[in-house]
């Protein structure tokens, strides 16, 4: 386990895009399912690692508005792999005192799966030692969508002055309202994209992209990459020194 970071520098919220799965398997010749299921396992290291690395919050991409796209024989792998996912580390969770959210658009889940995650979000709602977010069916520019639509019912309404409508009103209505905002963003597997991943709350995050694929992508190699954000000088938009 990596040493504790005391470090006022140290990223409260770091929030990542797991990618490099499926190419993880394929050079293995394995199928993609196969990379997916390393990654689970990944996951639960990179949680544990995180109170001694001084994070808090950590939110992951695990499955987007567009992965749709994707065949229907890994869709439903994935979708099973979820299920598993919160069946088998749900009584893990709790005892390491994680608690986990969900965000994205549940509509379109199978309402089993919905059912789960309900529970687990319920399960852990009493821990306090990292907060775990997992976007699932998630997309940024969805979420602000449902975000203004649901704004734009209260203003009508007339429960909220249009006048008054600012960037922290719409944030209310954000799938991470009850969240601060990222600090740092990783993506793993060498790709330098966000895709659709936290549009509005990433505004002023730091941003990593490594060449390790997901599976990869060890508690060690995440301290380093802690370690070179508490390097970095924030600006927020201002000129500094």
């Amino acid at each position: 386990m990596p040493a504790a970071d005391s470090s006022p520098q140290a990223p409260q919220h770091v929030a990542i895009i797991m990618d490099g799965n499926g190419r993880w398997a394929t050079a293995r010749g394995r199928p993609r399912l196969f990379g997916h299921q390393a990654g689970a396992r990944r996951v639960s290291e990179i949680v544990e690692a995180c109170p001694d690395l001084g994070v808090r919050y950590l939110t992951i991409f695990a499955f987007s508005t567009e992965n749709w796209k994707r065949t229907q024989a890994e869709v439903s792998g994935l979708m099973t792999l979820f299920r598993r996912y919160i069946i088998k580390e749900a009584q893990r969770l709790l005892n390491k005192r994680v608690r986990v959210r969900f965000i994205g658009d549940r509509d379109r889940l199978d309402p089993k799966l919905v059912k789960l995650m309900d529970e687990l979000e319920t399960l852990t709602a009493g821990n306090d030692h990292v907060n775990l977010t997992i976007a699932l069916n998630y997309g940024g520019r969805d979420e602000v969508t449902r975000a203004t639509r649901r704004l734009a019912h209260e203003v009508a309404a007339g429960r909220i002055d249009p006048d008054d409508v600012g960037a922290e009103t719409l944030s209310r209505f954000l799938d991470t309202h009850t969240l601060p905002d990222p600090d740092l963003v990783i993506r793993t597997s060498g790709e330098a994209r966000i895709s659709n991943f936290l549009l509005w709350q990433s505004a002023y995050a730091e941003y990593e992209f490594v060449d390790t694929l997901w599976p990869d992508f060890t508690a060690e190699k995440f301290a380093k990459v802690l370690s070179g954000y508490g390097k970095r000088e924030r600006r927020y938009g201002a000129v500094l020194g």
